[in-house]
């Protein structure tokens, strides 16, 4: 596999002039972070050492501005000892940004596919959530904005899984986001919301390409003189009439984020998202339809009717120089009309409650060594219900409801660096997880009236990282994982008893960050007990919603490869470069000695995913691209008698952005060959090697341009 190089680690654009880029690295190598003496105050950014003998021009700053934050943030996550990576939303806006296959391209160990192009429906991080998929609710994954979760005992629902007004996404996979207090199987996915200190000014923004798709964005963000106050508020428009027929999609987004400093020692954050979505599932296809008609849609679309409201407050206080408290409530209202346009239809309104607490102290010692702590407490209560309902000559009659309410997630986690050494650092971690499940129906076909349990998991996790060099580290973990079933995975109209699952996984690698590479490699293995499954028991039909079923099968393992690579092929004297961007993930998942499926693989998630892309960058602001995503074919059902096929598809990319930062423009092309190719599936335990209508398909040629002003 080639090696990667990243610009991102110098901090700078090649769109600048060789003296603008040598000044930059050098302020950036001293410094660690940009400011403009011009146009940004000093206290605008955060942890900005002055410097009087360096003047950075008003060009570079705009940029260092907007990109040092996302540069930061993968400083602190290499310092984990696992895989951790961050995408800079500005580099993802260089193309297309309509969804979360967008945004978590070319991060190891991740699989997203955007069924239909309707939204990233199915998002897996070292086989979370494997089966589960669904289209409404993630599974696997805690999702945050911010720090705060809008994960809970209900799940994700997927309203909020776009990236409007994020500047950068980090991603922890696994247990290496347990000092975030996550441990789900997937890790966590941080959604980092754009300050006015991050997007001065105001913003317009246009795309629009193929299948009538448009997005519009307008935003403005700022400080007050004093520099005490910056806000950034943000209104967004998305719409496509679908890749299959009927299938329109129409979304609308608000998102507000207000800082202000009463004092050195305390900070305050209000941050506001509210999402409205409507849009139709053309439903699945045959394999056979996927190949001849892709466009065609199955005998049973539906309609989802969403919209979600989040709003956190955020109190941080500096104790003293070596300590901090990080207070914050989230609150998270959501409501999904599922079913809408069909025979049955599903009410699904929800709020959670999310109280956190974190501690962090750094520069502490411990057994007389340098040592940096975090304490994390965090709940998510749940208040919802599903309400079942069938049509009946026009009518709606309730025919089932289900009360989820008292349902909570709850974890304590003390993490802790000891630097044992310039060279060594040892991880250590412990957290107390409670799984809290209330569930109760009044469902006629329920042998279960209710499903209520209240457990407590220990939770450890331990690492080890050595720097061969400052640039090369090698670093290995053990760690566990709980994934709590969601609350509609126990059940609706029919409840079943899914208990938690539990890993361990051990993990080993390497990361590497030089001027011409930068990437890691990661070989893990996750020894699972009780992984929930979900399979269709019986397929939709045109007056029936299909029926699945959720279980804690035997024993399983999930081990693979996670790798990532960028790199520096050439740069010339006058700053054009060419760049190689590479990732690669191996999903190995199997039963370890099932009664009846032996060590049969895992339906649901290719067995290997690459992705690519070479790059070319002019010094004056214009780039120009081509990628590749190739993903291997993979089992569908549990009795591995049916495959959704392999598949290569190629895109390119071109565009120009103005040295200044005050305007870009892009044309982006994909899918160049008009393949015909399965983007997710929907698992059951045996098909008998007969084509089924359980396969999504990917969009068909395509091209987006788009273009925006900052004024």
């Amino acid at each position: 596999m080639a090696i990667l190089l990243s610009n991102k680690k110098a901090g700078f654009n090649t769109s600048y002039t060789p003296i603008a880029r040598a000044i930059a690295a050098a302020m950036l190598l001293i410094t660690e972070l940009t400011y403009a003496e011009t146009t940004v105050p000093v206290e605008a950014i955060n942890d900005t050492t002055e410097s009087d003998s360096v003047k950075v021009l008003d060009t570079i700053v705009v940029s260092g501005a907007r990109r040092d934050t996302a540069w930061t943030a993968k400083e602190k996550l290499n310092k984990i000892p696992g895989t951790a990576s961050v995408v800079d939303n500005s580099e993802v806006e260089k193309g297309r940004a309509a969804n979360l296959e967008d945004v978590l391209a070319f991060q190891p160990g991740v699989f997203a596919a955007a069924t239909g192009g309707n939204g990233a429906n199915f998002v897996s991080i070292r086989g979370s959530g494997i089966n589960t998929f669904y289209g409404g609710y993630a599974r696997g994954i805690r999702y945050q904005y911010d720090g705060t979760s809008i994960t809970g005992p209900g799940g994700t629902q997927e309203t909020f899984l776009t990236p409007t007004g994020v500047n950068y996404t980090e991603v922890l996979n696994g247990s290496n986001a347990f000092s975030y207090g996550a441990t789900a199987l997937g890790g966590a996915i941080n959604f980092v919301t754009h300050t006015g200190r991050s997007s001065q000014g105001t913003y317009l923004g246009v795309e629009g390409g193929s299948y009538g798709y448009l997005k519009y964005l307008l935003s403005h963000g700022g400080v007050s003189s004093s520099g005490d106050t910056d806000y950034y508020v943000a209104a967004s428009k998305n719409e496509r009439d679908g890749f299959q027929a009927q299938t329109p999609v129409d979304g609308k987004d608000i998102v507000l984020n207000i800082g202000h400093a009463f004092s050195e020692d305390l900070k305050a954050r209000f941050i506001f998202r509210h999402r409205e979505e409507k849009f139709w599932n053309g439903g699945n296809l045959t394999l056979a339809q996927i190949k001849d008609s892709p466009r065609e849609i199955s005998p049973t679309p539906y309609g989802r009717d969403n919209w979600s409201t989040l709003a956190v407050g955020k109190v941080d206080y500096t104790i003293d120089e070596k300590s901090r408290l990080e207070l914050s409530l989230g609150y998270n209202k959501f409501d999904l009309d599922n079913g809408v346009g069909s025979s049955w239809y599903n009410d699904w309104p929800s709020t959670y409650i999310t109280p956190q607490i974190r501690y962090l102290r750094t520069d502490d010692t411990l057994f007389g060594r340098p040592s940096d702590t975090s304490v994390v407490l965090t709940q998510t209560y749940l208040y919802g219900h599903t309400v079942g309902n069938t049509r009946i000559d026009g009518r709606k009659i309730q025919s089932y409801y289900t009360d989820y309410t008292g349902s909570r997630d709850t974890a304590f986690a003390i993490n802790n660096d000891l630097h044992l050494n310039e060279k060594t650092t040892l991880t250590t971690g412990l957290s107390a997880v409670e799984v809290r499940r209330n569930i109760r129906t009044d469902s006629e076909t329920s042998e279960l009236p209710n499903v209520t349990y209240d457990k407590w998991y220990v939770v450890p996790r331990l690492g080890l990282s050595y720097k061969f060099k400052p640039e090369l580290q090698l670093f290995g973990s053990l760690g566990r994982s709980i994934d709590a079933p969601v609350t509609w995975g126990i059940g609706g109209d029919v409840l079943r008893d899914v208990r938690p699952q539990k890993g361990t996984t051990a993990e080993l690698g390497l990361r590497l960050n030089t001027e011409k590479l930068d990437g890691s490699i990661a070989l893990y293995r996750t020894w699972l007990k009780d992984e929930i499954h979900n399979i269709v028991v019986t397929p939709a039909t045109s007056t029936t919603q299909a029926v699945t079923a959720n279980f804690n099968s035997s024993p399983t393992i999930h081990q693979g490869i996670e790798a990532a690579l960028t790199t520096k092929l050439w740069e010339g004297t006058s700053g054009d470069s060419v760049s190689l961007r590479q990732a690669y993930t191996l999903n190995d998942f199997f039963f370890r000695h099932d009664s009846d499926l032996g060590k049969n693989q895992l339906p649901g998630l290719p067995r290997h995913t690459y992705q690519a892309e070479l790059e070319w960058k002019n010094a004056k602001g214009y780039y120009a691209g081509a990628d590749l995503r190739a993903v291997s074919s993979y089992y569908v059902d549990y009795k591995n008698t049916l495959k959704a096929p392999s598949y290569a598809i190629w895109g390119l990319r071109a565009g120009y952005e103005a040295p200044n930062q005050r305007w870009k423009a892009y044309v982006d092309l994909r899918n160049l060959s008009d393949k015909h190719y399965v983007a997710a599936a929907s698992s059951s335990y045996n098909y008998s090697g007969s084509d089924a209508a359980v396969f999504w398909p990917g969009d068909g040629r395509s091209i987006f341009v788009g273009t925006g002003f900052r004024f």
